[in-house]
């Protein structure tokens, strides 16, 4: 090995050490946030409690605690298992800690990665990640103070009869023009799962309301389509 060969096996091996090296500080510093945020999002309802006496029975609440969890787990495990790959290391602790993944930390890092270039799973794509959700949330933090701010004067508009069918309608054509982006980049994984779960939402209504639930078979057969079609070289 002559070595200029040397001195790039060196480089790599460098910029690897630096890669391994930043994933661990964002593990520290993310494990030390999430559990901080988690215990003041538990604490703040016990601590009104315990200030007005109005504190809840711990049996209730357990009770109550797991029929909900019993349904949030699953849906909580896909999300990690599927968004994790796409936010990265930092992406992720900062997107789980301020919420908004899907409709807004997700297109922000995608959008970011077209621009930049970069690959999941590469030291670029770490940094590019991280910065793009910590963007998005500063930027959705100002937007809720200035929102926060102007809710009373523009509450006669908010609260118009002319605009309440564009405000029922919000969440689905946000979720329609963010699916479409990937539907277009995978047609052959997404047809067949779109397809089904949208006759399935029209022969059964009641399934609308359980849109989270459907993302584990709907998500498990999109994979299955892809590896099927990864062994066929047809991908």
């Amino acid at each position: 090995m002559n070595n200029e060969n040397i001195m790039v096996t060196e480089e790599i091996s460098a910029e690897q050490q630096f890669f391994n090296d930043f994933n661990k500080s964002l593990h520290k510093i993310g494990r030390i946030c999430l559990i901080a945020a988690i215990i003041i999002l538990v604490a703040v309802p016990f601590v009104y409690g315990a200030a007005n006496n109005v504190m809840p029975d711990i049996g209730g609440f357990l009770n109550g605690l797991f029929r909900v969890g019993i349904i949030y787990y699953p849906v909580a495990l896909a999300e990690f298992l599927v968004y994790a790959p796409m936010l990265g290391v930092g992406g992720s602790y900062l997107s789980f800690i301020t919420g908004n993944i899907t409709n807004m930390k997700i297109p922000c890092v995608m959008n970011a990665k077209d621009i930049a270039g970069t690959e999941p799973g590469t030291p670029q794509h770490e940094i590019i990640s991280t910065i793009s959700v910590a963007t998005s949330a500063i930027v959705t933090t100002l937007v809720i103070v200035v929102g926060v701010i102007l809710l009373a004067p523009l509450q006669p508009v908010l609260s118009s009869e002319l605009l309440a069918p564009a405000f029922n309608n919000v969440v689905p054509a946000l979720f329609g023009a963010l699916g479409l982006k990937y539907f277009l980049d995978s047609p052959k994984i997404a047809v067949i799962p779109l397809l089904l779960l949208s006759l399935l939402c029209i022969f059964i209504p009641s399934l609308i309301s359980q849109t989270s639930l459907l993302l584990l078979p709907s998500g498990g057969l999109a994979l299955a389509i892809g590896w099927f079609l990864f062994k066929k070289n047809k991908l």
